[in-house]
């Protein structure tokens, strides 16, 4: 596959990602961890017949390490996401849960033969301004009723960029792997949900086919796409394209009329992507690796 191709599939799981708040609420009152069951069981499914027809069940047998970064990551962060999109408005919680792209700039700074810059303390001082404002926006009062929420929002990024950032060591692990994270994380939510849960079904066709549409697409596809995408196309190009994804969300939910389309959030959620993009200065004019 061209280093072109293998850009676009990320494109694309950008693109899916962006759709998941919406998505979400629109699967009705699902528990998020029977959610994240249903969901990741779809995208798992869909990995296993993959890797049926291509014979490379091999790339199942990875060392304990790799199967608890994938499954630790994809698990702890739509567990969290879940719960943030049930316990707060959609709209403020998918902007706080997409600072993920900036602490991937400022973690990835942190690695050997990485520093952080100015512009990238710049940006999340940006990032941190839009924050302010998106509470601000919704009253003292009112944002600490779903603190939960937004705490469980800002945590799920700091999974999500984590997992990436480790991930970019194990880029020899092949994509076929992703299908055995995503049936143990189904595994995984199942148990907590019997655990911890009241099963709770979709009300209507529309929400089962939100949740039918998120394990196909975002909690799906879009896993094998990125993964793709990151170990064999332009990186540089998919770091800054991932800044566009919490102006896309908010979009999306306010199409929905999940969301209003408010001065205030349309401002928090410039401020949050402009901060990414200025911590992620470098990467605009740096050149891959051969």
């Amino acid at each position: 596959m061209t280093a072109p191709r293998a850009t676009l599939f990320g494109f694309a799981a950008i693109l899916m990602w962006s759709l998941l708040a919406v998505m979400i609420v629109a699967s009705g009152t699902v528990p998020p961890f029977q959610l994240a069951a249903l969901t990741f069981a779809i995208g798992g499914a869909i990995g296993a017949v993959w890797v049926t027809r291509t014979g490379n069940w091999r790339a199942m047998r990875q060392p304990p390490q790799v199967w608890l970064l994938g499954v630790g990551g994809l698990f702890g962060y739509h567990a969290l996401y879940f719960i943030a999109l049930r316990l707060a408005p959609p709209a403020e919680a998918g902007l706080l849960n997409y600072f993920w792209p900036l602490l991937i700039v400022l973690f990835s700074g942190l690695l050997p033969g990485e520093h952080l810059r100015w512009y990238s303390i710049c940006g999340a001082l940006l990032g941190l301004a839009g924050t302010v404002i998106l509470f601000l926006g919704k009253g003292l009062a009112p944002a600490l009723d779903y603190v939960a929420g937004y705490s469980a929002a800002f945590c799920a990024a700091f999974v999500w960029a984590g997992y990436s950032v480790l991930s970019r060591r194990l880029n020899g692990v092949p994509t076929a792997a992703v299908a055995g994270f995503c049936l143990a994380t189904a595994l995984l939510a199942a148990l907590c949900h019997f655990a911890f849960e009241t099963t709770v079904w979709p009300a209507n066709a529309g929400q089962w086919l939100a949740i039918a549409g998120l394990g196909i697409g975002p909690v799906g596809i879009a896993f094998y796409a990125w993964d793709i995408g990151v170990k064999r196309g332009d990186i540089r190009l998919l770091g800054v394209a991932s800044y566009a994804a919490p102006l896309l969300s908010t979009l999306f939910l306010v199409l929905a009329g999940y969301a209003e389309a408010s001065l205030t959030l349309w401002f928090a959620a410039l401020l949050i992507a402009g901060g990414g993009l200025l911590a992620a200065k470098d990467m605009l004019g740096r050149q891959n690796p051969p």
